[in-house]
């Protein structure tokens, strides 16, 4: 029996996502009779039918999907051994949205610098809910919203309170800390909100005590200026007032809001040889 090649398994692979021959050629930038030809030639190094064409819709066969099993792990390590190699010569991404680790920052940026000065370390922010992690610009990254992606992990490191965000002119801008029931009482602004990445939502907020209307922003400056020229207030995680200062808004802490969770998240398969290494660092960072 000859090798069975990549190609095949990529062939198998695309026509049992498609269930089409004409939708798994379009997948692989390929003609309908190249893909034929390529699954007829995988069936005769193997020796058994892989694919049931007695319909419009392929099925595979019992040997087919035992095959595609191996096959993608197979793939799949392949992928990872050359992100690997692509990534020795270049710098870890640490992608983030609002914040990183807030004081833990700069302490742990200096610490990778001097112990690691083959490997250095880009932060990059990313208006997204992954950081950076589901479109391939980051390899890991701090996030205080879990991303909802099997290609994904995540491990919580610690929570942060929640701070309130007002215009400083607002009438509860001189307080030392305010409360959910007094923000949206002594306030008919709206909750700015960003509905990819943040953390903030009337859910927050008992029923009979929500802000009464909500306005959606795409990224933190555009939360900020919303803020600072009086176009809502916000609600956010401690780290964001920590690394986000603006001389038109004030930050409050606010007791009795439930605190929010700080996650690290990489890829199942790392995108960078420094991945473990770097994931020890940030553990020993946020723990002292």
């Amino acid at each position: 029996m000859d090798d069975v090649e990549l190609r095949h398994l990529r062939a198998l692979d695309a026509v049992a996502e498609a269930g089409t021959i004409t939708a798994a050629a379009a997948r692989l930038h390929m003609t309908q009779p190249a893909l034929s030809r390529t699954l007829a030639q995988l069936e005769g190094r193997v020796g058994v039918r892989l694919v049931d064409r007695s319909s419009r819709h392929l099925a595979l066969t019992e040997a087919g999907t035992t095959l595609l099993g191996h096959g993608r792990a197979i793939l799949s390590h392949l992928d990872a051994a050359l992100a690997d190699t692509r990534a020795v010569s270049r710098p870890l991404r640490l992608g983030y949205t609002c914040a990183v680790l807030g004081q833990q920052t700069v302490p742990l940026l200096r610490s990778w610098r001097r112990t690691h000065p083959a490997t250095p370390l880009d932060v990059i922010r990313r208006d997204n809910g992954t950081a950076g992690l589901a479109t391939g610009d980051a390899d890991v990254a701090v996030l205080r919203t879990l991303p909802d992606d099997p290609r994904i992990r995540s491990e919580a490191l610690y929570t942060e309170d929640r701070v309130a965000a007002l215009p400083d002119d607002h009438p509860l801008a001189g307080r030392d800390r305010v409360l959910l029931a007094e923000l949206t009482a002594g306030t008919q602004l709206p909750l700015a909100v960003w509905p990819e990445a943040g953390t903030a939502s009337p859910g927050l907020w008992p029923p009979h005590q929500r802000p009464a209307r909500t306005v959606e922003v795409g990224n933190v400056d555009e939360w900020l200026n919303l803020i600072a020229t009086g176009g809502a207030f916000g609600l956010a995680a401690a780290g964001t007032a920590e690394s986000h200062g603006h001389p038109g808004v004030r930050f409050l802490p606010v007791p009795d809001a439930p605190p929010t969770t700080v996650y690290v998240s990489y890829p199942l398969h790392p995108t960078h040889p420094g991945t473990p290494e770097f994931l020890a660092a940030v553990r020993e960072a946020v723990t002292g």
